[in-house]
């Protein structure tokens, strides 16, 4: 068995955590981009269906690309932030599974003939997948800004033209400026939102 991590590991991953908004003038390398998902490709899907798909965005060609599927409020940040990733669903995910899942050979054609089992496993566990992203940045010292906020289709259009790929949302990515904190919000208590049966 693990034994919990210490109180500083959870500070970093969790407590003292925070959505950022403000970036330093700070570059993330693509060796470090590459750290973060050898790191978040390790978490669990179901049937390790790995359905999520990023892109990292970088450059200033990209990020003007971008910037035109933004909401308004999302603009500023984002532009700042050294990098954006979109968080997107393969939704031919199940193309992989003779490699990813050997164990059920007829794992790709159920989910090619049943779209919608596929379109809701896609999702979800795409969703997932991002998490474990944010979790690897945090871990390798990043702060993060996940966000909705832009325009998918248009987005999609833009990135993701003639693909099975389909954007979930965005996470900026970088060296937070705490000065661009709001005051943390309140999360539900225990007996709130959870049950023991």
């Amino acid at each position: 068995m693990s034994a919990p991590l210490p109180q500083e590991a959870l500070d970093q991953l969790f407590l003292q955590a925070r959505t950022h908004n403000l970036w330093q003038d700070k570059e993330v390398s693509d060796d470090l981009l590459n750290q973060v998902w050898d790191l978040a490709r390790w978490g669990p899907t179901s049937m390790n269906c790995c359905p999520a798909r990023i892109t990292f965005i970088k450059s200033p060609e990209a990020k003007e690309k971008l910037k035109s599927c933004l909401s308004e409020g999302n603009i500023a940040k984002t532009m700042a932030a050294p990098v954006t990733a979109i968080i997107a669903t393969d939704l031919r995910f199940f193309t992989n599974m003779p490699r990813l899942f050997p164990s059920f050979p007829g794992a790709a054609d159920m989910f090619d003939q049943n779209p919608e089992l596929a379109e809701e496993t896609a999702i979800r566990n795409c969703t997932l997948q991002g998490a474990y992203l944010i979790i690897a940045c945090r871990t390798l010292g990043l702060d993060c800004g996940p966000m909705s906020g832009f325009d998918s289709e248009k987005l999609d259009s833009v990135f993701f033209k003639d693909s099975s790929l389909k954007s979930n949302f965005l996470c900026n990515i970088g060296y937070g400026d705490t000065a661009g904190l709001y005051d943390r919000g309140p999360r539900p208590a225990f007996d709130e939102v959870c049950l023991i049966e």
